[in-house]
Protein backbone atom coordinates (compact mmCIF):
# COMPACT_ATOMS: atom_id res chain seq x y z
CA UNK A 1 0.00 0.00 0.00
CA UNK A 2 1.31 3.45 -0.89
CA UNK A 3 0.24 7.02 -0.28
CA UNK A 4 0.05 9.85 -2.79
CA UNK A 5 3.19 11.41 -4.22
CA UNK A 6 4.55 14.53 -2.55
CA UNK A 7 6.82 16.94 -4.43
CA UNK A 8 10.00 17.67 -2.47
CA UNK A 9 11.70 19.71 -5.20
CA UNK A 10 10.73 21.02 -8.63
CA UNK A 11 12.66 23.12 -11.17
CA UNK A 12 15.12 20.30 -11.87
CA UNK A 13 16.57 19.98 -15.37
CA UNK A 14 17.36 16.25 -15.11
CA UNK A 15 17.23 14.60 -11.69
CA UNK A 16 19.05 11.29 -11.18
CA UNK A 17 20.95 9.11 -8.70
CA UNK A 18 19.00 9.58 -5.43
CA UNK A 19 20.89 8.42 -2.31
CA UNK A 20 19.78 8.44 1.33
CA UNK A 21 22.71 9.55 3.46
CA UNK A 22 23.11 11.05 6.94
CA UNK A 23 19.43 11.88 7.35
CA UNK A 24 18.91 13.53 3.95
CA UNK A 25 18.05 12.50 0.40
CA UNK A 26 20.80 13.43 -2.05
CA UNK A 27 20.42 13.55 -5.83
CA UNK A 28 22.20 14.96 -8.89
CA UNK A 29 20.77 17.38 -11.42
CA UNK A 30 22.72 16.10 -14.41
CA UNK A 31 22.00 19.05 -16.69
CA UNK A 32 22.15 21.57 -13.85
CA UNK A 33 25.53 19.99 -12.91
CA UNK A 34 24.79 20.14 -9.19
CA UNK A 35 24.47 17.61 -6.36
CA UNK A 36 21.76 18.52 -3.83
CA UNK A 37 20.80 17.22 -0.39
CA UNK A 38 17.28 17.65 1.00
CA UNK A 39 15.58 17.02 4.31
CA UNK A 40 12.33 15.06 4.32
CA UNK A 41 10.59 18.42 4.67
CA UNK A 42 12.09 19.57 1.37
CA UNK A 43 14.78 21.95 2.67
CA UNK A 44 17.41 21.92 -0.09
CA UNK A 45 21.16 22.55 -0.05
CA UNK A 46 23.57 22.51 -3.00
CA UNK A 47 26.46 20.24 -2.00
CA UNK A 48 28.75 20.36 -5.05
CA UNK A 49 29.07 21.60 -8.60
CA UNK A 50 30.13 18.85 -11.02
CA UNK A 51 30.77 19.76 -14.65
CA UNK A 52 29.69 16.42 -16.06
CA UNK A 53 26.77 14.62 -17.64
CA UNK A 54 26.06 12.10 -16.29
CA UNK A 55 26.90 12.50 -12.58
CA UNK A 56 26.59 9.54 -10.19
CA UNK A 57 27.82 9.13 -6.63
CA UNK A 58 27.87 6.77 -3.64
CA UNK A 59 29.61 6.34 -0.28
CA UNK A 60 32.34 3.86 0.59
CA UNK A 61 32.48 1.88 3.84
CA UNK A 62 34.71 4.52 5.46
CA UNK A 63 32.27 7.34 4.61
CA UNK A 64 34.04 8.71 1.54
CA UNK A 65 31.73 10.08 -1.15
CA UNK A 66 32.87 9.02 -4.63
CA UNK A 67 31.56 10.89 -7.68
CA UNK A 68 31.63 9.68 -11.28
CA UNK A 69 32.77 12.61 -13.41
CA UNK A 70 31.88 11.13 -16.77
CA UNK A 71 32.90 14.15 -18.83
CA UNK A 72 36.29 14.38 -17.13
CA UNK A 73 36.68 10.57 -17.12
CA UNK A 74 37.62 10.53 -13.45
CA UNK A 75 36.26 8.94 -10.29
CA UNK A 76 36.56 11.72 -7.73
CA UNK A 77 36.32 12.15 -3.96
CA UNK A 78 33.90 14.79 -2.68
CA UNK A 79 35.14 16.47 0.50
CA UNK A 80 33.49 19.64 1.88
CA UNK A 81 32.09 20.53 -1.53
CA UNK A 82 35.41 20.11 -3.35
CA UNK A 83 36.35 17.34 -5.79
CA UNK A 84 39.70 15.53 -5.90
CA UNK A 85 40.70 12.86 -8.42
CA UNK A 86 40.80 9.27 -7.13
CA UNK A 87 40.78 6.91 -10.13
CA UNK A 88 41.55 7.49 -13.81
CA UNK A 89 38.70 6.33 -16.07
CA UNK A 90 40.20 7.51 -19.36
CA UNK A 91 40.89 4.00 -20.69
CA UNK A 92 37.20 3.69 -21.62
CA UNK A 93 36.11 5.28 -24.89
CA UNK A 94 32.90 6.62 -23.36
CA UNK A 95 32.17 8.01 -19.90
CA UNK A 96 30.88 5.87 -17.04
CA UNK A 97 27.31 5.95 -15.75
CA UNK A 98 26.14 4.39 -12.45
CA UNK A 99 28.06 3.54 -9.26
CA UNK A 100 27.65 1.32 -6.20
CA UNK A 101 30.12 0.62 -3.35
CA UNK A 102 30.52 -2.50 -1.19
CA UNK A 103 31.69 -3.10 2.40
CA UNK A 104 35.24 -4.09 1.41
CA UNK A 105 36.28 -0.89 -0.31
CA UNK A 106 35.38 -2.03 -3.81
CA UNK A 107 33.45 0.26 -6.13
CA UNK A 108 31.50 -0.85 -9.20
CA UNK A 109 30.88 1.44 -12.19
CA UNK A 110 29.04 0.71 -15.39
CA UNK A 111 29.42 2.07 -18.88
CA UNK A 112 26.80 2.02 -21.66
CA UNK A 113 29.75 2.06 -24.10
CA UNK A 114 28.21 4.18 -26.86
CA UNK A 115 27.15 7.78 -27.38
CA UNK A 116 23.70 8.33 -25.89
CA UNK A 117 21.40 9.63 -27.15
CA UNK A 118 21.90 9.28 -30.88
CA UNK A 119 24.87 6.93 -31.15
CA UNK A 120 25.05 3.42 -32.59
CA UNK A 121 24.40 0.78 -29.92
CA UNK A 122 27.09 -1.57 -28.71
CA UNK A 123 27.13 -3.67 -25.50
CA UNK A 124 28.16 -2.07 -22.23
CA UNK A 125 30.01 -3.42 -19.21
CA UNK A 126 30.76 -3.10 -15.48
CA UNK A 127 34.18 -2.16 -14.12
CA UNK A 128 35.59 -2.83 -10.64
CA UNK A 129 37.55 -0.02 -8.99
CA UNK A 130 39.70 -1.32 -6.15
CA UNK A 131 40.61 0.71 -3.04
CA UNK A 132 43.95 1.69 -4.59
CA UNK A 133 42.19 3.20 -7.63
CA UNK A 134 42.96 0.32 -10.01
CA UNK A 135 40.21 -0.11 -12.62
CA UNK A 136 39.41 -3.62 -13.91
CA UNK A 137 36.79 -4.25 -16.58
CA UNK A 138 34.60 -7.25 -15.72
CA UNK A 139 33.38 -9.93 -18.09
CA UNK A 140 29.79 -9.89 -19.34
CA UNK A 141 28.13 -7.75 -22.02
CA UNK A 142 25.13 -5.68 -20.96
CA UNK A 143 22.48 -3.91 -23.05
CA UNK A 144 22.68 -0.38 -21.60
CA UNK A 145 23.65 -1.11 -17.97
CA UNK A 146 21.90 1.22 -15.56
CA UNK A 147 21.01 1.19 -11.83
CA UNK A 148 22.86 -1.28 -9.58
CA UNK A 149 22.49 -2.69 -6.05
CA UNK A 150 24.47 -5.12 -3.91
CA UNK A 151 22.54 -7.59 -1.75
CA UNK A 152 22.88 -7.32 2.05
CA UNK A 153 25.15 -10.38 2.26
CA UNK A 154 27.55 -8.73 -0.20
CA UNK A 155 27.53 -11.75 -2.50
CA UNK A 156 25.41 -10.54 -5.43
CA UNK A 157 25.36 -7.45 -7.62
CA UNK A 158 22.17 -6.76 -9.60
CA UNK A 159 22.17 -4.41 -12.58
CA UNK A 160 19.25 -3.09 -14.64
CA UNK A 161 19.70 -3.58 -18.39
CA UNK A 162 17.56 -0.84 -19.91
CA UNK A 163 17.67 -2.10 -23.50
CA UNK A 164 16.91 -5.71 -22.52
CA UNK A 165 14.15 -4.78 -20.02
CA UNK A 166 15.65 -7.07 -17.42
CA UNK A 167 17.56 -7.24 -14.15
CA UNK A 168 20.81 -9.19 -14.37
CA UNK A 169 22.61 -10.65 -11.34
CA UNK A 170 26.33 -11.40 -10.87
CA UNK A 171 28.14 -13.37 -8.19
CA UNK A 172 30.71 -11.31 -6.27
CA UNK A 173 33.88 -13.28 -5.47
CA UNK A 174 36.00 -12.74 -2.36
CA UNK A 175 38.38 -10.60 -4.44
CA UNK A 176 35.50 -8.41 -5.66
CA UNK A 177 35.40 -9.74 -9.22
CA UNK A 178 32.06 -10.51 -10.91
CA UNK A 179 31.03 -13.79 -12.53
CA UNK A 180 28.04 -15.94 -13.46
CA UNK A 181 25.75 -13.34 -15.08
CA UNK A 182 22.15 -14.54 -14.99
CA UNK A 183 18.57 -13.30 -15.25
CA UNK A 184 17.21 -12.04 -11.91
CA UNK A 185 13.90 -10.81 -13.33
CA UNK A 186 12.35 -9.78 -16.63
CA UNK A 187 10.58 -6.43 -16.72
CA UNK A 188 7.30 -5.95 -18.54
CA UNK A 189 7.05 -2.76 -20.57
CA UNK A 190 9.83 -0.19 -20.62
CA UNK A 191 13.31 -1.12 -19.48
CA UNK A 192 14.56 -0.45 -15.97
CA UNK A 193 16.62 2.55 -14.89
CA UNK A 194 17.55 3.25 -11.25
CA UNK A 195 16.86 0.53 -8.64
CA UNK A 196 16.98 -0.05 -4.88
CA UNK A 197 16.40 -3.04 -2.59
CA UNK A 198 14.08 -3.43 0.40
CA UNK A 199 14.26 -5.58 3.54
CA UNK A 200 12.33 -8.46 1.94
CA UNK A 201 14.65 -8.67 -1.06
CA UNK A 202 12.27 -6.90 -3.41
CA UNK A 203 13.61 -4.37 -5.90
CA UNK A 204 11.99 -1.03 -6.59
CA UNK A 205 12.64 -0.23 -10.25
CA UNK A 206 12.16 3.05 -12.11
CA UNK A 207 10.54 1.84 -15.32
CA UNK A 208 8.87 4.29 -17.67
CA UNK A 209 6.12 6.42 -16.10
CA UNK A 210 6.03 4.26 -12.95
CA UNK A 211 8.01 2.62 -10.20
CA UNK A 212 7.42 -1.09 -9.72
CA UNK A 213 8.38 -3.42 -6.89
CA UNK A 214 9.69 -6.69 -8.35
CA UNK A 215 10.45 -10.05 -6.74
CA UNK A 216 13.24 -12.28 -7.98
CA UNK A 217 11.74 -14.15 -10.91
CA UNK A 218 9.69 -11.18 -12.10
CA UNK A 219 6.48 -11.09 -10.04
CA UNK A 220 5.18 -7.52 -9.70
CA UNK A 221 4.46 -6.83 -6.03
CA UNK A 222 3.45 -3.16 -6.23
CA UNK A 223 3.26 -0.33 -8.74
CA UNK A 224 3.30 3.46 -8.40
CA UNK A 225 2.22 5.45 -11.47
CA UNK A 226 4.13 8.69 -12.15
CA UNK A 227 3.06 11.69 -14.25
CA UNK A 228 6.41 11.65 -16.11
CA UNK A 229 9.27 9.22 -16.67
CA UNK A 230 10.76 7.70 -13.53
CA UNK A 231 14.56 7.81 -13.81
CA UNK A 232 15.64 6.48 -10.40
CA UNK A 233 14.35 5.65 -6.93
CA UNK A 234 15.74 5.19 -3.41
CA UNK A 235 14.34 4.01 -0.08
CA UNK A 236 15.18 6.06 2.98
CA UNK A 237 13.65 8.38 5.53
CA UNK A 238 13.73 8.17 9.30
CA UNK A 239 12.08 4.72 9.30
CA UNK A 240 13.28 3.52 5.89
CA UNK A 241 9.75 3.49 4.47
CA UNK A 242 9.91 6.57 2.26
CA UNK A 243 10.48 5.95 -1.44
CA UNK A 244 12.14 8.91 -3.16
CA UNK A 245 11.72 9.13 -6.94
CA UNK A 246 13.58 11.24 -9.50
CA UNK A 247 11.25 11.81 -12.46
CA UNK A 248 11.63 13.91 -15.60
CA UNK A 249 9.76 14.55 -18.82
CA UNK A 250 11.67 12.71 -21.55
CA UNK A 251 11.40 13.03 -25.32
CA UNK A 252 14.60 11.17 -26.22
CA UNK A 253 16.72 14.34 -26.23
CA UNK A 254 18.64 16.04 -23.42
CA UNK A 255 16.51 18.91 -22.09
CA UNK A 256 18.76 21.87 -21.33
CA UNK A 257 16.25 24.69 -20.96
CA UNK A 258 12.98 23.51 -19.43
CA UNK A 259 13.12 22.27 -15.81
CA UNK A 260 10.57 19.45 -15.91
CA UNK A 261 12.34 17.30 -13.30
CA UNK A 262 10.76 16.51 -9.96
CA UNK A 263 11.91 14.82 -6.77
CA UNK A 264 8.89 12.96 -5.39
CA UNK A 265 8.38 11.00 -2.20
CA UNK A 266 5.80 8.45 -1.17
CA UNK A 267 5.30 6.05 1.72
CA UNK A 268 5.67 2.27 1.30
CA UNK A 269 5.16 -0.70 3.60
CA UNK A 270 8.52 -2.51 3.48
CA UNK A 271 11.58 -0.51 4.63
CA UNK A 272 14.99 -0.43 3.01
CA UNK A 273 17.32 -3.36 3.53
CA UNK A 274 18.77 -1.80 6.70
CA UNK A 275 22.36 -1.41 5.61
CA UNK A 276 24.41 -0.02 8.48
CA UNK A 277 26.25 2.48 6.28
CA UNK A 278 26.26 4.17 2.91
CA UNK A 279 26.70 2.14 -0.26
CA UNK A 280 25.01 -0.71 -2.08
CA UNK A 281 22.71 1.76 -3.75
CA UNK A 282 23.24 4.71 -1.46
CA UNK A 283 21.72 3.75 1.88
CA UNK A 284 23.21 5.12 5.05
CA UNK A 285 22.31 5.18 8.69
Amino acid sequence: MTNALATLKADILMGECPRWHAGRIWFADWVGQTIYALTEAGESEAMASVKSLPISFDWTADGTCLVVNSTGKQLQKLVAGELADFADLSDAEFGYNEIVCDDRGNTYLNNVNFKFPGGEFQPGFIALVRPDGTVERQKGDLAFPNGMVITPDGKTLICAESFNSQLTAFDIADDGSLSNPRLWAKLEGQGGDGICMDAEGGLWVASGPRCVRIAEGGAVLAEIPIDRMAFACMLGGADGRTLFICANEWTGEINRGNPTGRLYSTRVTVPHAGFPRAGRGGLSS
